[in-house]
């Protein structure tokens, strides 16, 4: 006599694996206890069906349980990491919101200048991130109209993030007018030109979580908008 299971129980089986799956994470709950149900069934339906003269081998029988544990595994996996992911996203929204009021170092190029009513100066910091020492960064400020306001060298930096500031003079040694500027670094080692990145100033306003990917973004102001967190390079 033939092992004979229930076309019906087949479908079931094909369709569990099918309607209760995710594209993106796998199986989710409903779908992997159907699933389940569905493997147990079939087992039972092999156990009363089977040849007497050759039953279900051993064998047969540790890899029908085994894939039952496989599925419950699976569930029980996607609701461990779903609660890790919910962890971290908290933890970064935690993060990102005690920057609130802080300024930081982001990409960008622009100074800003202003002249107190008793003749001083402000700036707001400039940076570079390099990848490996230099021997040599110049900076480079340039307004508005295109023009070069002042360029000087600041000497050796190290590999990784590091903040300066401008005086607010120009190469003449005369006030500048306040107003936004341009800064360009420009890092060398003996003849060759490095990879860096300029940096300027902002403050973080508020924060911004985003629904695509759990995170959050850092809000900036209108000049310099918005920008995620693992683009502040520095915390001043």
């Amino acid at each position: 006599m033939s092992t004979t299971i229930d076309s019906g129980v087949l479908n079931a089986l094909n369709a569990g694996g099918s309607s209760g799956s995710d594209s993106s994470s796998g199986l989710g709950a409903s779908g992997s206890g159907d699933l389940r149900d569905n493997f147990m069934t079939l087992l039972i339906t092999q156990l009363q069906n089977q040849d007497p003269l050759n039953p279900l081998e051993n064998n047969e029988m540790t890899s029908q349980l085994a894939q039952i544990n496989t599925v419950s595994g699976i569930e029980d996996l996607n609701e461990t990491l779903a609660g890790i992911t919910s962890q971290l996203d908290e933890n970064r929204a935690l993060q990102a919101s005690g920057l609130i009021g802080q300024g930081v170092m982001v990409p960008g190029d622009r100074v800003l200048l202003e002249k107190g009513d008793d003749g001083s100066l402000h700036t707001t910091p400039f940076g570079i991130e390099l990848g490996q020492n230099a021997e040599n960064v110049r900076v480079t400020i340039t307004g508005s109209d295109g023009q070069v306001v002042n360029r000087y060298d600041i000497g050796s930096v190290s590999a990784g993030v590091e903040s300066f500031s401008w005086d607010g003079k120009t190469s003449e040694g005369a006030d500048a007018a306040s107003g936004a500027y341009t800064v360009k670094v420009e890092a060398t080692r003996g003849d060759d030109t490095l990879d860096s990145e300029t940096l300027n100033y902002a403050v973080v306003g508020g924060v911004t979580p985003t629904d695509d990917d759990g995170g959050v973004r850092l809000d900036l102001g209108a000049v310099y908008g918005q920008v995620s967190l693992d683009q502040v390079k520095q915390i001043l």
